[in-house]
């Protein structure tokens, strides 16, 4: 799969996280990524200063990708775009609704045009619905798609997922539409338009909560670091730290009674003899489990649960990532210097693929007017 899509260039006009992030790993994948930004920058690069004084986040999204400042408002730097996208096979943005219509290179101009050029829009609700041109945010669709709703523990108010999860899935969800476009397009010779959203990603992620609110007429509990569905599934505290122990069926809890908790009889208990009945006594269960995990260390119970086969996990920190001996990082260029990130996951005939560097502001705005036929610097 490395370089896969050597040959394939990608035009992205973006900002912030959901749309990188779909060019990032189409960068990874051999693509030659042109990204677009305002002349002050992608307004990503000043989320915060972490990383030898540059943004996270623009950090993790941006490797491998030339960058190129231009002024959409210039007819010069329009018809620099225009010249781009003429020779493209992707254009990606994630401008405000309507934005790339008014400048005379939205979706259906750009196919007329161009019939192989696959585009994909991002946006925040999907086109035709009520809130199509509302701004929206990581953080607000992650409240009204209710997954801050179900995120917390009990008790607590609605809750953020502690990652940027509605950029990040649909950036994911673009990736993959785009690889299918492609695909598509060798068979037909005819590009595509992608129309994504932040809320219907997450709303079809959020289908295992409303099929059993809308059909099992139950409304999902916060419930923290447990599983709603599953028992015991869920964080305990053990003499010197957490463990998350996870029962999948009902073969491995009776070796879990018998083997970790010492209590065999425990499997056969009418509370506890199916997983249905187990989540219906959740407080009694867990109760009894704390009761034993309590005297041991999360080392000792880590033995015994691996000796029987129980999936578990240790309840971690940042630190504890970093010093976790099965976390890989890769090596990213900057222009501030190497960074070390966690690497992505896929790993290609025993290797993981390398990651391109990261572009500083404006850095191939000469050399990409010199290609595309354009003079002069970006308006700034």
């Amino acid at each position: 799969m490395a370089g896969a899509l050597e040959g394939t260039t990608v035009v992205a006009l973006e900002q912030a996280v959901a749309a990188p992030l779909a060019t990032s790993r189409l960068a990874d994948a051999g693509a030659r990524v042109i990204k677009l930004e305002r002349p002050e920058g992608d307004f990503a690069r000043g989320y915060d200063d972490y990383v030898l004084g540059q943004s996270s986040y623009f950090v993790w999204n941006n490797r491998g990708k030339e960058s190129c400042t231009v002024d959409l408002k210039a007819p010069k730097d329009l018809a620099l775009v225009e010249a781009m996208l003429s020779q493209a096979d992707v254009f990606v943005q994630n401008l405000a609704p309507g934005a790339t219509d008014r400048l005379g290179i939205g979706a259906a101009a750009l196919r007329a045009r161009h019939p192989r050029l696959v585009v994909c829009d991002i946006g925040g609700f999907a086109p035709g619905t009520p809130d199509e041109f509302r701004k929206a945010y990581d953080l607000l669709i992650q409240a009204e798609t209710g997954l801050a709703g179900i995120t917390g523990g009990p008790g607590s108010g609605p809750t953020r997922v502690g990652i940027s999860i509605c950029d990040i899935a649909t950036g994911q969800a673009a990736y993959a539409a785009i690889l299918q476009a492609l695909l598509a397009r060798e068979r037909t010779g005819e590009g595509a338009h992608i129309q994504l959203s932040l809320f219907d990603t997450i709303a079809e992620y959020m289908n295992v909560p409303y099929l059993g609110w809308r059909y099992g007429g139950r409304e999902p509990q916060r419930l923290g670091l447990a599983h709603p569905s599953i028992a015991p599934y869920g964080v305990f505290r053990a003499a010197d730290g957490d463990i998350v122990i996870a029962i999948q069926n009902e073969r491995e809890w009776a070796v879990f009674c018998e083997r970790v908790l010492g209590e065999a009889a425990l499997a056969a208990d009418p509370r506890f003899e199916s997983n249905v009945a187990r989540v219906q006594n959740r407080a009694a269960l867990d109760g009894r489990i704390q009761e034993i995990v309590g005297r041991s260390t999360v080392d000792d119970l880590g033995r015994l649960l691996d000796e029987a086969r129980i999936a578990y996990g240790r309840a971690s920190t940042m630190g504890g990532l970093d010093a976790h001996r099965s976390a890989t990082t890769a090596a990213v260029e900057t222009p501030a210097g190497v960074v070390e990130m966690m690497a992505p996951p896929a790993i290609v005939d025993g290797t993981r693929p390398p990651l391109g560097r990261v572009p500083a502001l404006g850095e191939h705005d000469a050399a990409l007017r010199r290609e595309f036929g354009a003079s002069g610097s970006a308006a700034r």
